[in-house]
């Protein structure tokens, strides 16, 4: 469709949609609860990834197990970072896995490897082990950070979507929070002699909520989208109309499956007459029909504006120095003058507590506000925060025991920065670059997102011993500045997609400009061809035609 057709649909589908925020999540309660459950991976990943192992580097059973690979500030890093370059493979594998498999059996198989990767490292005696545990675990935690908001986004209906992806962010930090306070706990098992249970125990613990997601999403549905892609019409209408608690027939039912529908034709048509060729079926011409989907990421103007904003929103979200203050907090605690290893854990454990509860008003209240003014707000607080403890930091490093107060001072803003990291570039990064896509190409766009996630946080991770051994208060002043670079990127380059459908996606990137005539005329034939575009007048639309061998519904 075009012109007023698109408008006057909008208004339509505007009348009849929900409200956003807590009332939406109420109304929308059977998704509410499915986008809750399959969260769980990202309690995984916050518990494990960002939590558990911080905690256990500073523990002394853990030290003296693994002293050849904690003592060095560069096998340190190794130890910390080898995890996320194992996630950076594995989201680029889901890319494809997630269109192939579904999102609801990509999950399965990623818990499954996470918990291969857990039960080698929780039994390890040797540094080789948990080097090869956290690869192998990455490579789970890597899917499941790409195909939970992925399947998120693709069953949460636009008025609530940015929403229920942010719950990905909320169990993160749910999962940060319990697993500071897990370590500070079992930090005392053994007393003075600290018994290695101190931290296998914790490894071991991430098994109960992975277990938990791999058996339940199987009886969670799938993606009403991933189903139209696979020609499973009277499915995705089916799922769209139990999560709306609507019958089939209800115009806003009917209006959301048929956008899904058309986006799906219009980029099958397209396809077809760019690939003849790969038409066949064959696993040749599909494999080569993925092939240049990726290629058209970087050939296709438009769709390099979203690999641009995508993964430059990924760049800056770990250059604002987040997972170095999560993976180190312990030792950066013990340089801002905090003694004692109890001391550090429960400094710690606060900063899990502040991010989780600052997370909360991003879940409520995203799809209200906008995903702008919460990267900016959120980057410039980010930003003084760096520079307020480089400050301290620059001031009072050889002196902390004569300048206590200081010390504090520096420790409340690091709290400053987890709440302000907690409500903004926490969730809204994966809000922003889970909904951006094509139908087409949602997977393997999100895939290359994500990949510039990983490979960033494991660059973090290997550097920041470093980074503190050799420059001091200025690792703060670094991080400080790409804070301030992002929140300008997000500022300047970043467009709003509060409130739009994944579908409407394309005219926020400036699509409609690059298409040709033809394919404009395609997408107006094929909304009228399904029916469609009589909704945007309000009338009947009756049956669609049958197109093909698409189903009919």
């Amino acid at each position: 469709m075009a012109g007023g057709a698109d408008f006057a649909l909008d208004q339509r589908r505007a009348k009849l949609a929900g409200k956003s925020g807590w009332a939406g999540l109420v109304h929308n309660r059977r998704i509410f609860f499915i986008a809750v459950f399959a969260s769980l991976g990202g309690l995984l990943y916050g518990r494990y990834d960002q939590g558990v192992f911080s905690g256990v580097l500073s523990m002394k059973s853990f030290d003296d197990r693994m002293a050849s690979a904690v003592d060095n500030t560069g096998t340190k890093g190794w130890l910390v970072a080898i995890l996320e370059l194992g996630a950076w493979f594995g989201v680029l594998c889901t890319g494809y896995l997630a269109d192939k498999l579904s999102r609801k059996y990509t999950i399965v198989l990623a818990v499954i490897i996470f918990c291969v990767g857990v039960v080698v490292q929780t039994a390890a005696f040797h540094p080789s082990s948990i080097y090869g545990g956290r690869f192998v675990t990455g490579l789970g935690v890597g899917s499941l950070s790409m195909a939970v908001p992925l399947y998120n986004a693709e069953l949460a209906p636009p008025e609530v979507r940015g929403s229920l992806v942010a719950l990905q962010q909320l169990a993160i930090t749910f999962g940060i929070m319990v697993s500071f306070w897990i370590d500070y706990g079992t930090n005392y098992i053994g007393g003075k002699n600290q018994s290695e249970a101190a931290w296998r125990i914790p490894l071991a613990l991430q098994l109960v909520p992975a277990l938990i997601l791999g058996a339940g999403i199987l009886f969670m549905p799938f993606s009403p989208r991933w189903l139209v892609n696979q020609g499973r019409d009277d499915e995705a209408l089916a799922v769209l109309s139990r999560a709306r608690r609507l019958p089939p027939d209800a115009d806003l039912v009917q209006i959301e499956f048929l956008e899904i529908k058309a986006q799906y034709l219009f980029e099958k048509e397209s396809n077809a007459l760019r690939f003849p060729q790969y038409q066949d079926g064959t696993t040749r011409s599909n494999f080569l029909l993925g092939l240049n989907a990726y290629l058209s990421l970087i050939r296709t103007r438009t769709l390099l504006y979203r690999v641009v904003i995508g993964s430059a929103t990924m760049f800056f979200q770990q250059w604002t120095g987040v997972n170095a203050i999560l993976y180190y907090a312990p030792s950066i605690f013990t340089d801002l003058g905090l003694t004692g290893n109890a001391t550090n854990l429960l400094a710690t454990g606060v900063v899990g507590i502040v991010m989780f509860l600052a997370t909360i008003p991003a879940v409520l209240y995203v799809d209200k506000v906008g995903r702008k003014p919460v990267l900016v707000s959120g980057a410039f607080i980010m930003a003084a925060c760096h520079l307020v403890v480089a400050v301290l930091t620059g001031l009072y490093h050889n002196s902390w025991g004569s300048h206590t107060s200081a010390g504090w001072v520096a420790c409340v803003f690091v709290w400053i920065f987890s709440v302000a990291f907690g409500y903004s570039w926490g969730p809204c990064c994966w809000i922003l670059v889970a909904e951006i896509w094509p139908l087409s190409i949602r997977g393997k766009g999100l895939s290359i997102a994500a990949s510039s996630n990983w490979m960033n946080n494991f660059i973090v991770g290997q550097v920041t011993p470093s980074m503190m051994t050799h420059l001091g208060f200025g690792t703060f002043v670094f991080f400080g500045s790409f804070s301030l670079l992002g929140g300008l990127f997000v500022l300047l380059f970043v467009p709003e997609t509060k409130g739009l459908t994944l579908e409407e996606m394309d005219a926020v990137f400036g699509d409609r400009e690059g298409l040709g005539v033809a394919d404009q005329e395609r997408q107006t034939e094929i909304a009228n061809r399904i029916g469609l575009s009589a909704y945007a007048e309000g009338r009947d639309k009756g049956s669609p035609e049958r197109y093909d061998d698409e189903p009919k519904v």
